[in-house]
């Protein structure tokens, strides 16, 4: 097991018997995010990924300390993956990759069977930001929800649909972790 801070062994792939790879250092900072890429083929080495780096870069920004991304398999590998950085304790776990219409595409199904509830708004909203650039947005099958006091969020592979859901998700990702913590609304006129 690596130690905190250091980078994930073997790339944080889940290990053969389906035990994931140990978590980087994120967890110790107060907002804490795991960044997934599903791809079949960066996960083979056939090209980089370029979403996953994309989403990274955006949630340290917003406050954030970041792991991975990790590249996996589309499919069983990005569940297994999910649940390892639920139970891990991150507070948001961004994918991107696999929410498509081809028969490989596969996230929603893995994500879905880790989510306690969806919070289906947050998925609408990220189509909606890129429909009207790009119609074929409206194919994404993405999903948002919760996974015990996780958030988890897909993005499509593309880098313009992950800036699209990134547009999406510096608007409300903060105060959605401060909800999930117990945090009230913020009031009009207040300073929290």
């Amino acid at each position: 097991m690596s130690a905190p801070g250091s980078a994930p062994a073997s790339g944080g792939v889940p290990e053969p018997g389906g035990a994931a790879a140990p978590l980087g250092g994120a967890l110790t900072s107060p907002y804490a995010a795991l960044v997934v890429t599903a791809s079949n083929r960066a996960s083979a080495g056939v090209y980089a990924d370029k979403g996953g780096p994309l989403i990274a870069e955006a949630l340290a920004e917003l406050g954030f300390t970041v792991d991975g991304p990790q590249v996996v398999p589309d499919g069983d590998p990005v569940e297994a993956a999910l649940r390892s950085g639920a139970a891990a304790g991150y507070d948001v776990i961004v994918t991107t990759g696999g929410t498509g219409i081809s028969p490989t595409d596969r996230t929603p199904e893995a994500t879905r069977r880790v989510l306690d509830r969806e919070i289906p708004g947050i998925a609408e909203a990220i189509r909606a930001e890129g429909r009207d650039k790009v119609p074929t947005a409206a194919l994404s099958r993405g999903l948002a929800g919760i996974a015990g006091g996780t958030i988890v969020v897909n993005l499509p592979g593309s880098t313009g649909g992950v800036r699209d859901g990134l547009a999406v998700l510096g608007r409300l990702l903060v105060h959605a972790v401060d909800q999930l913590r117990g945090g009230d609304h913020p009031r009009p006129g207040s300073l929290n």
